[in-house]
């Protein structure tokens, strides 16, 4: 979801309990706010002469995610920022949200997962059509693998872990994937995957760190920008790291001075925990509501991305994420 704030607002930080709702998978927000002073960050950006360098050596560069939106455009649906009227009221500002839950499997992963595939597709030709991809997911990425490889062509396996829901195994199921159990969290998922990586030939894809799919999440950015071309703040879910990542490239590249705050559960917060090691680190990981950002490790891709352009990452609290939920539950019925 979206949210846009006019420099006239009165607040100078968004609410967390309003931060919170960005932690469901099915959406993004993002919007204008305030100009809101970093000065650690200000100031090693005006000390570091060479940042412009650095950015050509990152995983992606916005090149990669111009020819991903190009390249997706005719398979994703294009998602359009709506003004909520309950939430600028809230905060005091105007505020957009971007829905993208109106994706045919329910999520932004689409993006992602079809740009991947027809990059392999390129790359890889009959070899890639032959044996197919494989991913490790619980859920969204997982079908949205499973329905794009089944729009291109392509087999598609994808691990799941023994929490996965029912119904997203049963949808990736009728998509055509080859569904198998195995794990009892992502973590034990991926190191199966991997060994039939080895033993079938199979191309893996990873959800939240694969260069693509950075790319394919960061067209997200273009969109917001095309339709509130005023944004002064983006705030985004953090959970593997990869959506962040590709849409703070995107962001920085197309609008410099736009702020960008990831938000992720106090209960899984690798993200946070990477920025103070200076690298991914496993992080203890708790049962949370924000289930889809439980993710024990960031992505190495996406953390290089992601700490190069993001201003700020805040930890929300189980309160404030269910205190969030239950706000657009009863005032966005129509992106709930």
């Amino acid at each position: 979801m979206l949210l846009s704030i006019s420099s006239s607002s009165k607040i100078a930080r968004f609410p967390k309990s309003v931060v919170g709702r960005a932690f469901n998978a099915r959406y993004l927000f993002f919007g204008a706010t305030p100009r809101i002073r970093a000065p650690e960050i200000e100031t090693a950006r005006e000390k570091n002469v060479t940042i412009s360098n650095g950015r050509d050596e990152l995983p992606i560069t916005f090149a990669d995610i111009s020819r991903a939106h190009v390249a997706i455009r005719s398979g994703i649906k294009r998602t359009t920022c709506e003004k909520s009227y309950f939430l600028s009221e809230l905060i005091g500002s105007n505020v957009f949200i971007k829905p993208e839950f109106r994706q045919f499997t329910g999520s932004f992963k689409e993006r992602g997962a079809r740009n991947a595939i027809m990059h392999h597709l390129r790359e890889q030709g009959d070899d890639f059509i032959n044996t197919g991809a494989i991913a490790a997911s619980a859920g969204n990425h997982a079908l949205a693998m499973a329905y794009h490889g089944q729009l291109l062509g392509i087999k598609v396996t994808v691990v799941m872990p023994t929490i996965a829901p029912l119904a997203k195994v049963d949808k990736c199921r009728k998509f055509g994937a080859r569904v198998i159990i195995e794990g009892a969290h992502i973590g034990e998922s991926k190191a199966y995957a991997e060994t039939l990586v080895e033993s079938e030939g199979l191309t893996y894809i990873n959800g939240y760190d694969d260069p693509e799919i950075l790319a394919g999440a960061g067209t997200m950015a273009i969109e917001m920008i095309e339709d509130v071309p005023c944004i002064d703040a983006v705030v985004v879910p953090v959970g593997g790291a990869g959506l962040i990542a590709g849409i703070s490239c995107a962001i920085k590249t197309l609008k410099p001075d736009v702020k960008v705050y990831g938000v992720e559960p106090q209960f899984c917060a690798s993200f946070t925990a990477a920025l103070k090691a200076g690298k991914p680190v496993p992080t203890e990981t708790t049962p949370t509501l924000a289930d889809g950002l439980a993710v024990p490790v960031v992505g190495s891709h996406a953390f290089e991305v992601a700490r190069h352009y993001v201003d700020e990452t805040v930890l929300c609290s189980e309160k404030e994420i269910s205190l969030a939920v239950l706000r657009l539950i009863e005032n966005e019925k129509n992106g709930c």
